[in-house]
C-alpha cells in the first residue's frame, strides 16, 4: 500500500500524539470540571453564610419586612450558576424567592426541592449544589435559607474559556512534537533509505563487488554488515561458479572433440562423419545433385602393427592422415572411421574422372615409404568410389557401395581404385548368403568331400587329396576359392577343416579297402587352423574315435601360412608328426621361398605349384625353377609331389628331374568317394591320357 516506511511511521506519530492531545485535554478538563464544582461549591457556601448573617440583622432589627427581605435576594440575580434561591420562615413558609427556569430540570425526584428534605449544610446531586442554611443562632432561628445552583453553566463557560486559551498552547506544542518525531523518524530511516538504494544498486548493475559503506552499531549497521557478507559469499560463489562454468564449457570442448574427432590423427571421426553425410545427402537428393565417396584402408599396416607394435602403426596413421591432407582441397571431408579405415568426401567436382584422378594421386602418393624410427617403411592404398545416386542417396548403403569397391580393389592386387558398379552388390549378396549359410550347411551336411588321387613315377595311386565342395540349396556347387576365404573372414574355417578331418575319417575304412598299396588322404589347413589351439586335440580325439591309423593322413600347409605363424606351425605339426601323419608344404615357390626357413621347418613333402607345370612346356625358365625346387627338395631329403599335371609330357617331364608323386586332371578330376572307389588304383600313360 505504501512505497515508503516513512508515510505509515508518521500517520502513526500523528495518530498517537492527537490521541495523547485529546487524553492531556480529557483529563485536563476532568480537573477543571472537578475544580469549578469546588469553588462553586465553596461560593455557595459563603454566599450563603453572608446572605444569612444579613438576614439575621434585618429580621431582627424589621421583623416581617418582606419587601427587604426580596432586596437582598435580588443580587443573587446575578449569579448566573444560581438557580433560586429561597427564604423560609421556621415553619418552612416561603417568604421570598429568586428563581430561574433552570429549576424545572430537576423537578424530577432526583433532588430533594421541598425545605424539609434538604439537609443542613452543603450536599452536592451530579452537577446541582444544595446549600441549607439556618439564620440566626440554633437555639433562636429566625428563618432559612435554600439555595440550588447549577454548576454546568459555569462549567461550560469556564471550559470554553480555558479552551480557547490553551488551544494555541496545545496546537503548538503538537505541532513542535510532530516535527520533532519527524525529524527523529527521518534521521533514522535515512539509513534504511541509504541501503534501499545500495540494494537497488547491485539488483540493476550485477555487481556484486559494491560494498555498504554504513557504519553502525546499531541493527541497521549490523543489517548493513550482512548485506556485506552475503555479497561476499555471493560473490565468492559466482566466482566458482564461473570457474565451474569454465570447466563445464572446457569438458564439453574436449568432450565435443572427443565425440566428433579423432584423438589420434585430429581428423573427423565415424560419428561426425555420418552425421554430416546425412545432411550432405539430404542436400544433394533436394536439389537433384550427386555426392561422390572415396573409401580406403592400408594395405600392409596389419603387419606393421603386429611385427613393429601399436606405437608404431599409430605414427604410420598419424603420417598417413597428414599424407592425405596436403593432397587434399579446402572443403573436401576427410575422415578417420576406425583403424586403418578413411573416407573422402569430394566437396565440388564429384564426376568419376575426378574421382578416379584423386584415387590416383592418393596411392601415388604412398610410393614414396614413411622414414620412422629409423625404418623405412612402405603401405599402399585399395580405394573404393561409390556415388550416392547409385545408393538412391542412402546413407549405409552408399556406404556399403563404397567398401565393396574397396573390397574389390584388394582382391584385384591392392594398391588400386576400384569405381562401384551395381552388380558388386549382387555379389556381395551371394557372399553374405554364403557367410551366413555355413553353419547350418555344416549342420544339414550340405557339404561334400571330393577326392583327387595322386600317382607315383609308376603310375599306382599312393593317396589322394580331399577337396570340399558345397552343395547350397540356392546357389549349387560351390567351389572352395568362393567360400573358403569368407569362411576365413568370418571365423568359422576352423569349423570347416574339423568338419572335414571327421568326413574323411568316416570315408577312411572304405578307401582303405580300395587301396592296395600304403594310402595317404590330403587334408588342407589354413592360417587360422594353426592358430587354434585346440585343432591338435580334435584331430588326436578323432582318430580315437574312428580308429584311425595317423599314418594315413597328411596335412598340407601353404608356404605363406606356415611361415606367417611360424612358431605355431613348427609346434603344431611337431605334435602332429610324432603321432605319425605326414606334413606337405603347398603351393611351394610362390610365396617367401626361403631356404632358411626350409632348415627349420618340419615337412615330410615339398608340393611344386601348379603355376610352374603349366608353363614347363612353354617357359624354359618355369623348367629351370621347377628343376631347381625338385633337386632343393632332394638335397633336404624331401619327397616333391607335382600338381596341375595335365598331359604326358608334362609327367614326363616331372619324372626325368626325379618328382616322386603327381596330381592333376590327366589322372582325375577331384571326383565324391563313391567315383573314387570305382576308378583304377593305377594308371598307365595310355589310361592316364
Amino acid at each position: 500500500m505504501f512505497k515508503t516506511l516513512k508515510v505509515p511511521i508518521g500517520l502513526a506519530i500523528m495518530l498517537f500524539m492527537s490521541v495523547l492531545v485529546i487524553c492531556i485535554v480529557v483529563v485536563t478538563r476532568a480537573e477543571q470540571n472537578a475544580s469549578v464544582k469546588a469553588v462553586m461549591q465553596e461560593n455557595t457556601i459563603a454566599l450563603s453564610n453572608n446572605l444569612a448573617q444579613q438576614l439575621a440583622v434585618v429580621m431582627e432589627r424589621s421583623p416581617g419586612d418582606k419587601a427587604l427581605y426580596s432586596q437582598l435576594f435580588n443580587p443573587l440575580r446575578e449569579y448566573q450558576y444560581i438557580i433560586s434561591a429561597t427564604l423560609y420562615d421556621n415553619n418552612y413558609n416561603v417568604i421570598a424567592r429568586v428563581s430561574t427556569d433552570a429549576v424545572m430540570a430537576f423537578e424530577d425526584g432526583s433532588i430533594p426541592t421541598t425545605p424539609e428534605d434538604v439537609p443542613f449544610g452543603v450536599t452536592s446531586h451530579d452537577n446541582i449544589v444544595v446549600s441549607h442554611q439556618l439564620i440566626g443562632s440554633s437555639l433562636y432561628p429566625l428563618g432559612h435559607i435554600v439555595i440550588y445552583a447549577d454548576s454546568t453553566k459555569l462549567l461550560t463557560s469556564s471550559v470554553y474559556g480555558s479552551f480557547l486559551g490553551q488551544l494555541p498552547v496545545i496546537l503548538g506544542l503538537w505541532l513542535l512534537c510532530v516535527c520533532m518525531c519527524t525529524y527523529i523518524l527521518y534521521h533514522l530511516i535515512a539509513p534504511l533509505t541509504s541501503l534501499k538504494r545500495f540494494t537497488q544498486e547491485v539488483f540493476e548493475s550485477k555487481d556484486y563487488a559494491l560494498r555498504c559503506s554504513h557504519d553502525s552499531n546499531d541493527e541497521i549497521g549490523r543489517l548493513a554488515k550482512n548485506i556485506n557478507s552475503l555479497l561476499d559469499t555471493i560473490e565468492v560463489e559466482l566466482l566458482i561458479n564461473f570457474e565451474q562454468k569454465q570447466t563445464l564449457v572446457d569438458q564439453q570442448e574436449t568432450m565435443s572433440q572427443l565425440a566428433n574427432f579423432d584423438s589420434l590423427t585430429g581428423l573427423p571421426n565415424r560419428q561426425f562423419v555420418l552425421d554430416n553425410l546425412r545432411l550432405e545427402l539430404a542436400r544433394a537428393k533436394r536439389n537433384d545433385e550427386d555426392l561422390m565417396l572415396l573409401f580406403f584402408d592400408l594395405d600392409g599396416f596389419k603387419g606393421i602393427n603386429d611385427s613393429l607394435g601399436h606405437e608404431t602403426g599409430d605414427l604410420i596413421l598419424i603420417e598417413v592422415a597428414d599424407r592425405v591432407q596436403r593432397l587434399l582441397r579446402d572443403g573436401d571431408l576427410f575422415a578417420r572411421l576406425g583403424g586403418d579405415e578413411f573416407l573422402v568426401l569430394p566437396d565440388r567436382d564429384v564426376s568419376p574422372e575426378a574421382a578416379q584422378s584423386l584415387a590416383s594421386r592418393l596411392i601415388t602418393s604412398f610410393d614414396e615409404p614413411f622414414e620412422l624410427r629409423g625404418l623405412s617403411l612402405t603401405v599402399g592404398l585399395s580405394v573404393g568410389i561409390a556415388t550416392a545416386s547409385d545408393a538412391s542417396y542412402d546413407l549405409s548403403e552408399l556406404m556399403s557401395n563404397a567398401d565393396l569397391a574397396m573390397y574389390r580393389s584388394k582382391a584385384r592386387g591392392r594398391g588400386s581404385y576400384t569405381l562401384f558398379t551395381p552388380d558388386m552388390v549382387e555379389s556381395h549378396k551371394r557372399k553374405l548368403h554364403l557367410a551366413n549359410g555355413i553353419e547350418q550347411g555344416l549342420a544339414n551336411d550340405e557339404f561334400i568331400v571330393y577326392y583327387q588321387v595322386k600317382v607315383n613315377n609308376q603310375g599306382r595311386v599312393i593317396g589322394a587329396e580331399a577337396l570340399i565342395r558345397w552343395v547350397h540349396p540356392e546357389f549349387g556347387l560351390v567351389m572352395p576359392n568362393e567360400f573358403i576365404p569368407i569362411a576365413e573372414q568370418g571365423g568359422k574355417i576352423t569349423a570347416i577343416t574339423q568338419w572335414v578331418i571327421k568326413r574323411v575319417c568316416i570315408d577312411m575304412p572304405d578307401i582303405r579297402q580300395w587301396a592296395s598299396n600304403p594310402f595317404r588322404v590330403s587334408v588342407n589347413l589354413s592360417g587360422h587352423d594353426l592358430r587354434n589351439a585346440q585343432l591338435f586335440d580334435y584331430i588326436y580325439n578323432t582318430f580315437n574315435l574312428y580308429d584311425i591309423n595317423p599314418e594315413n593322413f597328411e596335412f598340407e600347409v601353404t608356404e605363406s601360412a606356415y611361415l606367417e605363424n611360424f612358431a605355431l606351425s613348427n609346434k603344431f605339426f611337431r605334435r602332429i608328426g610324432n603321432m605319425g601323419c605326414a606334413i606337405a608344404l603347398d603351393d611351394f615357390g610362390t610365396g617367401y621361398s626361403s631356404l632358411s626357413y626350409l632348415t627349420q621347418i618340419n615337412i615330410d613333402t615339398l608340393k611344386v605349384d601348379r603355376q610352374f607345370v603349366t608353363e614347363i612346356q612353354t617357359s624354359e625358365r618355369s623348367r629351370l625353377v621347377t628343376g631347381a625346387i625338385i633337386d632343393l627338395a632332394k638335397r633336404l631329403s624331401l619327397a616333391v609331389c607335382a600338381e596341375g599335371i595335365e598331359n604326358q609330357e608334362q609327367w614326363d617331364y616331372l619324372k626325368l628331374h626325379g618328382c616322386d608323386s603327381v596330381q592333376g586332371f590327366m589322372f582325375s578330376k577331384p571326383v565324391p568317394l563313391a567315383d573314387l572307389i570305382a576308378s583304377p588304383s593305377h594308371y598307365t600313360a595310355a589310361k592316364a591320357s
